[in-house]
């Protein structure tokens, strides 16, 4: 029984461990319209898809909001590309 209870135990923890974020398709800020690959805020070195427009200054005015609502509901956040070094 105790043997049982560790391989579940381990189980869990590593289906925790390894399990991926799903990838963000709804907007943030409308919820439930589809993002539009087009339309997006990069901030705090991630990349925030939005569904218009007026979804973008909405994200703007307050990036960490949007970031830990999604990360709250599982969505794994694309890394914003970094900016290309001028030399």
């Amino acid at each position: 029984m105790k043997k049982s209870l560790l391989m579940v135990a381990l189980w869990m923890a590593a289906t925790v461990a390894f399990a991926e974020g799903k990838p963000q398709t709804t907007c943030p800020v409308m919820k439930g319209n589809p993002v539009n690959k087009s339309l997006y805020v990069d901030a705090e070195g991630y990349r925030i898809y939005v569904c218009c427009g007026g979804c973008v200054g909405a994200v703007k005015a307050d990036p960490a909001k949007y970031i830990a609502q999604m990360k709250a509901e599982g969505v794994e956040l694309e890394k914003a590309p970094e900016a290309a070094k001028v030399e």
